[in-house]
């Protein structure tokens, strides 16, 4: 078997969150087209049921939509329940919903700062501790966290304090459930994206002029496609990458370089 046939994932079991558009939309439809049945989890369900229909509709794979919110526990535990019910085991659990607040320091709401650390980071922690606990009584298992380039730089010039805090910690989780899992087969990795160009950001009159900026600094003068990220997720899905966890994969164009 050469090594494309290896990197398929023909009856792998996997979820995404924050799967109905964007970043989350475009590394469900790769996994779909390597041959893994889908779950797409979203709180705007609506969404979600498009994105898994129109995967259905181009791939022969199972794709079905869960409407969840990642900081309730109790909203991801009756998700890893309809999963388990569904597909019978969890393969890939690929924890990436999240969000962003731009606001100063200075003038940051206690309630700004707690919506982006309840979704981007405790929110992973609780869909990767409760994907992980399946994994583990199956022996085996991949966890792949959305994090960012920004847990690695401070972003410029736009103020997103408590969005960098929770994607450094995001980072952080993902190597100490690595190195906690390890023994138990379960691999954890991160992906750190730098500037994506989903439809939503091109979009966005408000973020015009920061794009223009950030593509002067940036090394390829552009920003990322959703696409250039389809194929390190669809290998740490695989069983080709199965001495690789606890690493964070950066993704951005050489933007952390300079």
């Amino acid at each position: 078997m050469g090594i494309i046939e290896k990197m398929r994932l023909d009856g792998k079991k996997i979820f995404v969150t924050g799967g109905a558009r964007g970043i989350g939309k475009t590394v469900a439809t790769a996994f779909a087209e390597a041959g893994a049945d889908v779950a797409i989890v979203d709180l705007d369900f609506d969404e979600a049921k498009k994105t898994a229909a129109e995967i259905e509709e181009n791939q022969e794979v199972t794709a079905f939509a869960i409407k969840a919110d990642v900081t309730v526990p109790e909203d991801v535990d009756a998700m890893i329940e309809t999963l388990v019910d569904r597909f019978g085991r969890i393969d890939v659990a690929f924890c990436n919903a999240g969000i962003c607040i731009n606001a100063p320091a200075e003038e940051m709401s206690f309630e700004q700062w707690k919506k982006v650390i309840d979704i981007n980071l405790t929110g992973v922690f609780l869909t990767a501790q409760a994907a992980g606990k399946i994994m583990i009584k199956q022996g085996s298992g991949s966890i792949i966290n959305t994090a960012s380039m920004s847990g690695h730089i401070v972003n410029v010039p736009q103020p997103q304090v408590s969005y960098n805090a929770s994607k450094a910690g995001v980072i952080q989780l993902t190597k100490s459930l690595a190195v906690e899992w390890a023994p138990k087969n379960v691999r954890v990795n991160c992906i750190s994206p730098g500037y994506i160009g989903t439809e939503l950001t091109l979009n966005s009159p408000n973020l015009q002029p920061l794009i223009e900026q950030w593509n002067q600094v940036a090394p390829m003068k552009r920003m990322g496609r959703p696409e250039e990220l389809q194929s390190i997720c669809v290998y740490l899905a695989g069983d080709t990458s199965s001495f690789t966890t606890g690493a964070d994969f950066v993704i951005d164009g050489a933007f952390t370089s300079i």
